[in-house]
């Protein structure tokens, strides 16, 4: 055993609720402390000023990282990863009433150009839909909080890409409800349209067909995160790297089962009517290992994020997956 005392940073998922309760450890380190905080850019900003060794960490901010010298190496696990049709977000009075629409108007973004999710957004949209960023105004704020653009990461856009911080004081929940911007691209639903706001809805409000059909024909299950370290880490504990794969698999697995064990429990121990359902339609749909990790059963998704990200004039240079994700683990 070594006498590596490791602190990993993440959020607490089911996929990762494991290794908060201790029932999955690292193996070969002698104690495993998992640290999070109230939101994701929190823990991001913990990588960046390398106050943990080991955390999760968004693709986009990762590619950023890279692209400026700082040698980091990703595992390829994922804990974060949702279907994106159901995150764009219009005023009603905006004239949108399709993907077409959104030429021309103004569009919101939470804390950068280029989050994981407007990636994934802007990049769904142009294969599917012929959208083209550079027709658009973009506005970066805060979703439910007035906040300046993130300072932990880099800011690269193309030329002639009109990006402006929101006027202070201001958050993109309320620039959306009031028509000061036409939509939005977003990681989480803005409050306002939960609490049933009038003057917001989805771009595309029937979106479950559509992610499925989406699946269906592309195969990708869209990833927004996955767990960096400082590659002299690794160099330093060249037995560090596929334990924590391991771990992390194990975590995902560990939540995976709660779910099919509460199954002959009707998911009694869930308040979700009808959630046996969802479970077996997925099953049919993405398999048994809805939610897999390795870089085998996610190359398509990873290879379509990496060409996104320099599509969109986000990466200096179009990455590979060869040089992002740790050698070692490139035969998961």
């Amino acid at each position: 055993m070594s006498d590596l005392d490791l602190r990993i940073g993440a959020f607490r998922y089911d996929t990762t609720e494991a290794l908060f309760d201790g029932s999955v450890t690292v193996s070969g380190a002698r104690s495993t402390t998992m640290t999070t905080a109230t939101t994701l850019p929190e823990i991001f900003q913990r990588v960046a000023d390398a106050e943990v060794p080991v955390s999760e960490f968004g693709l986009t901010f990762l590619l950023r990282a890279l692209d400026q010298g700082v040698p980091l190496v990703a595992v390829p696990v994922f804990p974060v990863r949702m279907f994106r049709h159901s995150a764009i977000f219009v005023n009603t009075g905006s004239g949108i009433t399709g993907p077409a629409d959104l030429v021309g108007k103004t569009i919101g973004e939470f804390g950068v150009y280029g989050q994981d999710p407007g990636v994934w957004n802007k990049g769904i949209l142009a294969d599917e839909y012929g959208f083209r960023p550079e027709r658009n105004r973009w506005v970066i704020g805060g979703l439910e909080h007035p906040a300046p653009p993130f300072t932990f990461t880099s800011h690269p856009h193309p030329d002639g890409v009109d990006i402006t911080a929101a006027p202070e004081g201001t958050t993109l929940s309320d620039l959306l409800d009031s028509g000061a911007i036409d939509a939005l691209f977003t990681a989480n639903a803005p409050q306002r349209f939960l609490d049933g706001a009038p003057h917001i809805t989805r771009l595309f409000p029937d979106y479950e067909p559509l992610e499925r059909d989406y699946y269906r024909r592309t195969g990708i299950f869209p990833i927004m995160h996955t767990v960096v370290a400082h590659r002299d880490l690794f160099d330093r504990e060249p037995w560090l790297t596929r334990a924590l794969y391991t771990a992390f698999l194990d975590a995902k697995q560990a939540g995976a089962q709660r779910y099919r064990r509460f199954r002959q429990l009707y998911q009694a121990p869930l308040m979700v009517p009808w959630i046996n359902a969802l479970i077996e339609e997925n099953d049919r749909l993405l398999g048994a290992d809805w939610w897999p990790y390795g870089i085998s059963a996610n190359r398509t998704a990873l290879d379509t994020f990496l060409r996104y990200h320099y599509e969109q004039g986000l990466s200096a240079r179009r990455w590979t997956i060869e040089e992002v994700f740790a050698p070692e683990l490139l035969d998961t």
